[in-house]
């Protein structure tokens, strides 16, 4: 009897601890969000500076189209459906979760020490350490570009393929912030790994607004076997656009998005949890 009781036991603590850090999460983020709306105009300004400086990017892509009718063979309004579902899903990940990339300073400094002491998890207090509501910014840029593709684009939509566009967003968004969180956990060895980290995320959403066609399959295949950053809007979109993948991948692949969400983050949470457990303070 006693072994039976076991595992339930621990699906218990388990949900418990989740219930836990996510109270926990949102009560530091709304400190946070609190300590940012004192200054109204503050947080306005810089949410359109954050607004402004991604538009850059696809500022870019157009000035590329005055000179060229198709990219890799694709055209604007469809590589507007990338970079809009990558941004927006990247901005997502990047609101709840960009503060991660603090954890190597904290380790450097030992002021991890105080999260330690806490009775709240960890992961919670880092994701949530200085919430920056001016994130909102890229979402709200990213949504507008995705907004335009699919008002553009001729797209014979089926049931499917309109669940695909949430679907996309919502599992990019998951992969993205599972992303985070891996390369968190690496800095608890490298202590100052920030860039490694960053070019994986931001590096990657960046990656993700142009199609795979004008990238070499080696680098395709990478980012489909090894980081399945392609799983955020590659294979979904491509669905949506009734267009092959570069790797001849099926068709059905472009729904599994929320099937590897969950392995990075199964992933993420093991590497969460060895870091944690192997880190040492600074000594001082």
């Amino acid at each position: 009897m006693t072994e039976a009781a076991g595992p339930p036991e621990v699906v218990f603590v388990e949900r418990s601890r989740l219930v836990e850090g996510v109270r926990a999460y949102g009560l530091i983020a709304t400190m946070w969000l609190r300590s940012t709306m004192a200054y109204r105009a503050s947080f306005a300004m810089t949410a359109f500076g954050n607004f402004a400086v991604t538009a850059f990017d696809f500022v870019a892509i157009l000035l590329m189209f005055q000179h060229v009718d198709a990219l890799g063979g694709y055209t604007l309004a469809e590589i507007a459906l990338l970079y809009g579902a990558s941004g927006t899903a990247f901005g997502l990940a990047d609101l709840v979760m960009g503060s991660m990339d603090r954890l190597g300073r904290r380790v450097r400094d030992g002021t991890l020490d105080t999260l330690l002491v806490r009775p709240v998890p960890v992961l919670a207090q880092v994701a949530a350490d200085r919430f920056a509501l001016r994130r909102m910014g890229r979402i709200t840029q990213g949504a507008l570009v995705l907004g335009y593709a699919l008002v553009t684009l001729d797209i014979g939509w089926t049931p499917l393929k309109v669940a695909m566009i949430p679907l996309m967003l919502l599992s990019g968004a998951a992969i993205f912030a599972a992303v985070f969180v891996a390369g968190a956990a690496f800095q608890f060895v490298a202590q100052d790994a920030s860039e490694v980290q960053n070019s994986f995320t931001y590096g990657g959403n960046t990656l993700l607004q142009y199609p795979p066609s004008i990238f070499s399959k080696d680098l395709v295949r990478g980012v489909t076997f090894v980081v399945p950053l392609a799983f955020v809007n590659w294979l979904p979109a491509l669905y949506v656009l009734g267009r092959d993948y570069p790797l001849g991948l099926p068709d059905w692949v472009a729904f599994l998005p929320p099937v590897v969400a969950g392995l990075c983050w199964l992933l993420a949470g093991l590497a969460w949890r060895s870091g944690l457990r192997a880190y040492r303070s600074t000594g001082s």
